[in-house]
């Protein structure tokens, strides 16, 4: 595996962590730099993405470099039956990095074996997402100017949702408490409570979010995936079991932001868009910061 390789956050010290914050902040002052003059980056999305995608390849053209890739797999040789492994092969053999999201879980693992060039998980399944752990933590880190001895309350689809498990391993370097909410069909599987107690990190489970968001200082809504279930049915019953409205937001602390890794369905109401403590489209736009830091690092790049 290139060493450059970011697959899960675990691949990351804590100091690592704080490095590459450093450097988003930089980044964020002055995002255009022709860092990656000359090079050229693989952004493989064998699933759809948005925001991903978007601001992987807007952090790479601030840096200077080109792109190449796909946006869909049905554009690509794997509609033909190429391997993973072949695909792997040969855009390793164009590209200084690769950018890559898969369905499969431990796809971007395998991608890092086979490639020369560094590898960048942005998504494989429900298991990790790297990427959007850095902009979440620079996102906490910017609102609350620290990651240490935060409350942490997270809630939907904790079963299935690859941003907080990344985020609760991640966050354990810093000393939180958290507090998970879902369906119990989407509770937060069992091996990141067995991580969680190994570390003697705290974590509580409620049913519903009136009983502990004003004690909240980071407030971690996700969507329900409907893309994650085999049957419809078992969708309709929990899409809509926490919802957030304007109306909760009376009484929590000053500092309390809320994150959404997004694309949002209906568990934040529009309403809540312009309270000051709604913090994901800027979160969104901290994507760029760092990815680009993720991107030099990864290329070794000062």
């Amino acid at each position: 595996m290139n060493t450059g390789s970011i697959v899960s956050i675990e691949d990351l010290s804590k100091e690592q962590i704080m490095e590459i914050l450093e450097i988003a902040r930089e980044f964020e002052k002055n995002p255009n730099q022709r860092l990656l003059e000359g090079k050229v980056a693989a952004s493989l999305f064998f699933e759809p993405s948005t925001r991903t995608r978007l601001s992987f390849e807007t952090a790479i053209n601030r840096l200077g470099g080109r792109i190449v890739g796909f946006t869909d797999a049905s554009t690509s040789s794997v509609t033909k039956g190429e391997t993973l492994k072949d695909t792997i092969k040969m855009v390793d053999n164009y590209a200084d990095i690769i950018v890559m999201r898969h369905p499969l879980e431990g796809a971007a693992r395998y991608a890092s074996e086979i490639a020369k060039v560094p590898v960048l998980n942005a998504g494989d399944g429900a298991n990790q997402h790297p990427s959007q752990t850095m902009l979440d933590l620079y996102s906490i880190y910017k609102t609350q100017g620290t990651l240490e001895n935060l409350s942490i309350c997270m809630v939907g689809d904790l079963k299935y949702g690859r941003t907080v498990h990344s985020l609760v391993q991640a966050m354990s370097h810093f000393h939180p408490t958290f507090h998970f909410i879902s369906p119990e069909s989407l509770s937060m599987p069992g091996s990141y409570k067995i991580f969680l107690k190994k570390l003697d990190i705290p974590f509580h489970e409620h049913k519903d979010l009136d009983s502990i968001i004003d004690e909240t200082d980071i407030l971690y809504m996700t969507r329900v995936q409907k893309e994650r279930f085999a049957d419809p049915l078992e969708y309709e019953k929990v899409k809509n079991v926490y919802i957030l409205k304007r109306s909760m937001l009376d009484g929590t602390k000053d500092n309390m932001k809320i994150l959404h890794p997004l694309p949002r369905v209906n568990e934040i109401s529009v309403d809540v868009d312009d309270s000051p403590k709604a913090y994901y489209f800027e979160q969104a736009k901290n994507g760029v910061y760092a990815r680009e830091a993720m991107i030099c690092r990864a290329l070794g790049l000062k």
